[in-house]
C-alpha cells in the first residue's frame, strides 16, 4: 500500500469528518521491520515512527537521527519499570502508562533528570485480563494520580478487543479523555484508523500497509 496511499486515505477520513488533517499525527511503526524499509520511508520525509521494545529502538534509531534530522520516536508498546529510564531517553512520547508502579518510577526520573517525554495513559477499554491498561472504572483516578506527580499527561491510547466493534472503544475512550480535559487520543490502526478519526484521533498508529509484513529477526 505505502506511505503516499496511507496519507491519502487520512486526509480523505479528516475531511469526511469535518477535521483538520494536521491535528492527526501518524505514527509509522517501524517495529521488526528491516533497516532499508526504515530508512526508504524517512526517504519520503515522514519522520515520526513508533517501536514496541526499548532494545530494539536503542539498537536502531540513535543512528536513524544523526542521519535524518528531525526524527521522532514513541514508545507504543508495553513498558518495564526497569527500562524506564533509558526509555526517557530514547522516546519523545510514551503511549503505554498502564500502572501506578511505572508512572511513579517515571516520575522519579523526571524529577532526577529534569526532563519527561510526553505520557499517553494506556486504558484496558476491554477490560481484557490479558491485556494491559487501567479499567476504565480507575480511569479518572489515575490521570488524577499521574497529574500529582508532575507527569505530562498528554491522552489516552487503547488497543480494542480484535473481535469488537472498535468505534465503541474509540468513542469510550474520547469519553474518558474529554472529561478529563485531555486532548491526546492515541487509536486507531492499519484496519480501523479512519473510524478512530472520526472520533477524535490525535495518533494513529500504521505499520504493515506502510512498510509492508514485519519480518522477524531482521532489523
Amino acid at each position: 500500500m505505502g506511505l503516499s496511499e496511507i496519507e491519502n486515505r487520512i486526509s480523505a477520513a479528516c475531511k469526511k469528518a469535518g477535521r483538520d488533517r494536521a491535528d492527526v499525527q501518524l505514527i509509522a511503526v517501524s517495529k521488526v521491520q528491516p533497516n532499508d524499509r526504515v530508512a526508504a520511508v524517512l526517504d519520503q520525509g515522514h519522520r515520526l515512527f513508533g517501536e514496541n521494545r526499548v532494545q530494539e529502538a536503542a539498537g536502531k534509531w540513535p543512528d536513524f537521527r544523526a542521519s535524518y534530522p528531525g526524527a521522532q520516536v514513541h514508545l507504543i508498546g508495553p513498558l518495564q519499570s526497569n527500562k524506564a529510564r533509558q526509555a526517557m531517553g530514547l522516546f519523545e512520547a510514551i503511549h503505554s502508562v498502564d500502572r501506578p508502579k511505572l508512572a511513579q518510577a517515571i516520575s522519579r526520573l523526571a524529577q532526577e533528570e529534569g526532563r519527561c517525554p510526553d505520557l499517553f495513559i494506556q486504558i484496558n477499554t476491554g477490560e481484557e485480563p490479558q491485556k494491559a491498561g487501567i479499567m476504565p472504572a480507575q480511569a479518572d483516578d489515575f490521570i488524577k494520580d499521574c497529574r500529582d506527580l508532575d507527569l505530562p499527561v498528554r491522552g489516552l491510547m487503547c488497543i480494542p478487543p480484535v473481535e469488537e466493534t472498535p468505534s465503541l472503544h474509540f468513542a469510550l475512550l474520547a469519553k474518558i479523555a474529554a472529561r478529563n480535559g485531555l486532548s491526546g487520543l492515541s487509536m486507531g490502526m492499519s484496519g480501523d484508523f479512519e473510524q478512530a478519526i472520526a472520533f477524535g484521533a490525535t495518533h494513529i498508529r500504521v505499520g504493515s500497509a506502510i512498510f509492508g509484513e514485519r519480518v522477524p529477526g531482521q532489523g
